[in-house]
């Protein structure tokens, strides 16, 4: 072999070896450095939630006595039959009641609603100058009032003669009537404090269950007697019955016993 040729193939030899060393390194990993915006939010605190205050609980009702407590007034103080209507004044027929009154020449007994009072303090002005009593029939037509703390039911009868005596400032409000009738002896005691007394009545008729006018009057006439106290609705739902019937019971009435006022 010449010499040149045998350089030549020894500085390939040597080049050949060298290729093969590079190519057999494993080639270095970079691990990659995890970005900011990849990096997990923390998650933000909770809000601070209001406190929850409980209500106190309401006090309890008392329980109805099982009889009706003593002292209630059921006659009218006289031979004469007594008139109450409840639960107004309303607009559409207190006016009405009031000219069958006015027409038969006597008088009446309105246990009145405060708040109905407060909203038609015309009518309530209007039914003392026409010359009937007053009674107070309770804020809202509680039938529950009896039964709640005596403090309540003070503040019940007094809102309510506050908001008459504002149509009618000098008016006395001699009575005072449990709604539904259902009373109790805790009740007497608050309202003979307010100085008023209590009302209750001897032929209820149940106008407000909205029977016919027939059955209505017949009730009554076969109820009524001398002293009684009869208990109707001007207010309160449809009393279009109870105003077609008191145009045949007034005038009965006077004729049979007369209407006279509360004593």
């Amino acid at each position: 072999m010449r010499p040149r040729t045998l350089l030549a193939f020894a500085l390939g030899l040597v080049l050949l070896v060298a290729g093969c060393g590079g190519s057999g390194k494993t080639p270095q990993r970079v691990t990659a450095q995890p970005s900011a915006s990849a990096a997990p939010k923390p998650s933000p605190s909770p809000k601070p939630q209001p406190s929850r205050t409980t209500p106190p609980p309401k006090p309890k009702l008392r329980p109805l006595p099982k009889k009706l407590p003593a002292g209630l007034h059921r006659r009218s103080g006289s031979p004469g039959v007594a008139l109450t209507f409840d639960d107004g004044p309303d607009p559409r027929y207190t006016p009405q009641i009031l000219a069958q009154l006015r027409a038969a020449h006597v008088t009446a007994t309105f246990c009145l609603v405060g708040k109905q009072a407060k909203r038609y303090p015309h009518l309530v002005a209007q039914i003392v100058r026409e010359g009937h009593q007053l009674c107070n029939h309770s804020w809202r037509h509680d039938v529950d009032l009896g039964r709640r703390p005596a403090a309540e039911i003070r503040a019940d009868l007094e809102r309510t003669n506050r908001v008459i005596h504002a149509a009618a400032p000098k008016a006395p409000i001699t009575w005072f009537r449990q709604p539904g009738g259902r009373w109790t002896a805790e009740e007497l005691v608050v309202a003979r404090q307010l100085g008023l007394r209590p009302l209750h009545w001897s032929v209820d008729p149940q106008d407000w269950d909205h029977p016919p006018a027939k059955k209505i009057i017949t009730r009554v006439e076969s109820a009524a007697h001398h002293g009684s106290v009869v208990l109707m609705h001007d207010a309160g739902g449809d009393r279009t019955q109870t105003m077609a019937a008191c145009r045949r019971l007034i005038p009965d009435l006077k004729r049979r016993y007369g209407i006279v006022r509360l004593r």
